[in-house]
């Protein structure tokens, strides 16, 4: 018998290790019931709740070739925590007379070995979906405190010790003058490159672009706006700016959406944004165009 050893670790703190182990194990197994191995597959920080794994779903590919005739997991909740799409890439398999083997979970070829990997399975499913809600239930415990969460701090934030957020002295006035900037008329493009030449990093520690600053601009935290899920909380976070002023933002964000480009054809409309259907309210169009004789119109 001929097989292939997908691994696979989530994100949940897990490293490289993890494959290691995973690997180890499947050959031992391998080796014990006289399996060549010809090939493996890993996964690394892939959740098993979703079939969305590049080497998950290679290994589906390359089983229509009918290399192999079996895939050697550690167990078998790193194939998939779905039931849904355990049942349906099994089958798959099947098509072509490959089935998935359990190195550390013994599983009988008769009919009580169904029953048995169905609950583990349905095990596996209820695991993450119950791990799923405990993390809920905690970053919701946190956010009724208003404590960092995770993820990316806007610029002009720091965290503290008690995971609250702080405003940055250092970076903290570059927004407000960046919000200020853009309610007086400059282009998001002039505040970017303000930003810029002053050293301030985006969230990412890279230099600022203009999705940096678009982002920026519609932020509420800004305003003291505390959000996550569900949970909104006015003034749990230090605010930057006022909130007329980030109104003003939106305000002329709103007009710039629902207004077409200021220059068409290299031509620019002093009108375009000021003027205004009569009837609908939409904003005028300039159009140009060259005739046969290159001339303009």
């Amino acid at each position: 018998m001929k097989a292939v050893i997908y691994a696979r670790y989530s994100c949940d703190h897990q490293r490289e290790e993890s494959i290691e182990g995973q690997l180890r194990e499947c050959k031992e197994y391998a080796e014990k019931n006289n399996i060549t191995i010809i090939g493996s597959y890993f996964d690394r920080a892939m959740s098993a709740k979703t079939d969305n794994r590049p080497q998950f779903q290679q290994m589906i590919k390359d089983n229509s070739k009918q290399l192999f005739d079996a895939v050697i997991v550690w167990e078998l909740d790193r194939f998939a925590r779905n039931r849904y799409d355990s049942a349906h890439y099994k089958a798959q398999l099947r098509k072509n007379g490959v089935k998935v083997v359990s190195a550390t979970e013994v599983i009988s070829e008769g009919a009580e070995g169904i029953i048995l990997e169905s609950v583990l399975e349905g095990f596996a499913e209820y695991y993450s979906a119950e791990l799923s809600e405990k993390v809920i239930r905690g970053m919701t415990e946190n956010a009724l405190k208003c404590q960092y969460n995770g993820g990316l701090i806007p610029i002009g934030y720091t965290v503290n010790e008690n995971k609250h957020y702080q405003i940055d002295e250092l970076t903290a006035p570059f927004v407000a003058q960046a919000f200020q900037m853009y309610v007086d008329g400059k282009q998001i493009k002039e505040i970017v490159n303000f930003l810029n030449d002053y050293n301030v990093k985006s969230s990412y520690k890279k230099n600022v672009t203009k999705t940096t600053v678009s982002a920026m601009l519609q932020n509420r935290k800004y305003i003291g706006e505390y959000k996550y899920r569900d949970v909104v909380v006015q003034g749990g976070v230090p605010a930057i700016v006022s909130e007329d002023v980030f109104q003003m933002a939106q305000d002329r964000l709103e007009r710039n959406r629902r207004a077409p480009a200021s220059y068409k054809s290299d031509d620019r409309y002093i009108l375009t944004t000021k003027l205004l259907c009569a009837e609908c309210g939409s904003p005028m169009v300039g159009e140009s165009a060259r005739g046969r004789h290159d001339k303009q119109y």
